[in-house]
């Protein structure tokens, strides 16, 4: 199986090693399913811990979205501040905020640590917003240090037209501790570390049948199977009925992703800085430049469809021309869409199904730092050095709806993009 077409595949060159299909029986302490960022993290943190690993990807090591992403790296969560507090309490919301920034700072202390060639971080997401909101963004600045001790920086509508040139943005958030990186390389380096500790990786390994109320946990594959004391499910978007209680309780969700053709003095008249820009509209636009300011990578727009639409570069493309309007002549070079996992409460589906058998899925919209964060909380649990997964515990699978379900979504979703479209009206 190959890697979509996408800017990330692209920077791996023909020389990406291809690992092997599992083939005969194979035991290990611990098998993960899924060779996405959550199920990679998870297999590194027992690896360290001199737990006999193996990883089963069905295709290629983060093929669906853990390799498809804008690559930000940025405390949170898909679900807001708020309705976490809802859901759990404010004490709890506060913990799980802090477990997000852990998350983030491990993923910064692995590209170091695996001197990842190709992953090299850079610092600085701004979160621009289109309507006036500077005592808002001061208040969340202000409590953001109070709170957790995690300073950012409040920009003024002049700072941020400096460098985002753009009638439709007022202020801005920065945070100098996020980053963006290539996130693929950042999971092929994680696979090789896996390696290099004495675990094992296999792609083209789907899982097609498991048994898991034994003594030992097993999965099969088309040509091998893995007997093993854990099992962890840390599949996403696009999981089949493996299990089919996981399969009920998340919905998959198409995110959308164009490179521009290279245009350097053209990119410079609209985008005056390195950071990667993103807005706190619901499935709003995300963007930074790649390759030295020569184009520029454009995310945004989700919809409950698992093909993609005709038209999806031209949508992107005037998307990013609504915003900079002197960039309509800057083209489209190649256009992809993933499968992100969301369960209907937003948050990560992270815990224990029954005795020796785990699941770490449903980090949608926001996973570079959550997955690193719950691959370790259920290492944690399966090593018995603490119970931290249970601050998950509050959200639980959820009955995704079904069809229903998807429909729901979807309304919500155009929901909140009218109410984004007043809010900025109020402020034009």
């Amino acid at each position: 199986m190959s890697y979509v077409e996408t800017y990330y595949r692209r920077a791996l060159g023909p020389s990406a090693v291809q690992r092997p299909v599992l083939e005969g029986a194979l035991k290990v302490d611990v098998c993960v399913v899924g060779g996405g960022l959550a199920g990679l993290t998870t297999a590194l943190e027992l690896a360290r811990k001199g737990r006999k690993v193996c990883v089963l990807e069905a295709n290629r090591v983060a093929w669906g979205a853990s390799g498809r992403n804008g690559g930000f790296v940025s405390p949170g969560w898909a679900a807001r501040y708020k309705n976490i507090r809802r859901m759990a309490g404010e004490a709890h919301a506060k913990e799980l905020h802090r477990l997000s920034i852990e998350g983030m700072n491990d993923v910064l202390k692995n590209v170091h640590a695996f001197a990842m060639e190709g992953a090299e971080p850079t610092h600085g997401i701004m979160g621009a917003v289109r309507y006036e909101a500077t005592d808002d963004l001061k208040a969340h600045r202000d409590w953001l240090e109070k709170e957790f001790g995690y300073e950012v920086e409040f920009k003024s509508r002049d700072e941020v037209r400096q460098m985002l040139v753009s009638p439709r943005y007022y202020q801005a958030l920065y945070d100098p501790n996020a980053f963006h990186f290539h996130p693929l390389n950042y999971a092929r380096a994680l696979a090789k570390e896996i390696e290099h500790l004495g675990g094992a990786v296999y792609e083209g390994s789907p899982v097609v049948a498991t048994a898991l109320d034994g003594a030992t946990r097993i999965a099969k594959t088309a040509y091998g199977s893995v007997e093993a004391d854990h099992l962890v499910i840390a599949s996403g978007g696009y999981t089949g009925n493996l299990v089919p209680q996981l399969k009920r309780s998340y919905l998959p969700i198409a995110t959308y992703v164009m490179l521009t053709k290279p245009n350097r003095e053209l990119i410079a008249s609209a985008i005056r800085t390195d950071a990667a820009i993103g807005d706190d509209r619901r499935a709003g636009d995300y963007y930074r430049l790649v390759d030295g300011g020569e184009r520029i990578l454009w995310g945004g727009k989700i919809t409950t469809r698992t093909t993609e639409p005709r038209l999806l570069g031209r949508l992107l493309h005037e998307t990013m021309v609504s915003t900079y309007p002197q960039l309509k002549d800057l083209d489209v070079e190649i256009v992809w869409s993933g499968l992100m996992s969301y369960a209907r409460h937003m948050m990560p589906q992270i815990g224990r199904l029954q005795p020796g058998v785990w699941y770490c899925t449903a980090f949608g919209g926001h996973g570079l730092n959550t997955t690193a964060i719950g691959g370790r909380v259920v290492a944690e649990a399966i090593m018995g050095e603490s119970d931290r997964y249970k601050l998950f515990a509050p959200f639980g699978l959820a009955w995704n709806g079904s069809i229903a379900g998807r429909a729901a979504v979807q309304l919500t979703y155009w929901a909140y993009q009218a109410s984004d479209f007043l809010r900025e009206r109020k402020s034009a």
